[in-house]
């Protein structure tokens, strides 16, 4: 007998179903690692449709609020124009009222002496 004998039939059966194990182990690892890949692709499928959703809208609000700007802008400066007008009519207004008070006063004076010299001319 050699030191080194051929293994056995029942040896070599036991490996194969070894071999048989690992190799099922191996393929089912793989077919997990697969389902949990195409789990996550579809939520990142998902997340880049609402990505693009929400760019969409971003887009239409930032357009909406550059023209609300621009209307805000023309209707402050509208709004500024009417301030504007109203101080200078107000101003106008209060110079008039006191040329009338000063004119009600020089009436009254005048009338008082064209009064006096009246009853000064009459006696």
């Amino acid at each position: 007998p050699t030191a080194f004998a051929a293994p056995g039939e029942k040896e070599m059966s036991s490996q194969g179903a070894t071999l048989q194990n690992y190799n099922n182990e191996l393929v089912k690892c793989l077919e997990d690692l697969r389902d949990k890949r195409e789990t996550l692709n579809k939520e990142i499928l998902k997340e880049e449709k609402k990505k693009q959703d929400i760019q969409k809208k971003l887009h239409k609000l930032t357009e909406e609020l550059h023209r609300i700007n621009e209307r805000l802008a023309k209707k402050t400066s509208a709004r500024n124009d009417f301030d504007t007008t109203i101080q200078e009519t107000e101003g106008a207004y209060m110079k008039i009222l006191e040329s009338s008070q000063t004119l009600l006063h020089v009436l009254k004076r005048e009338s008082v002496s064209l009064t006096k010299k009246k009853q000064t001319s009459h006696k």
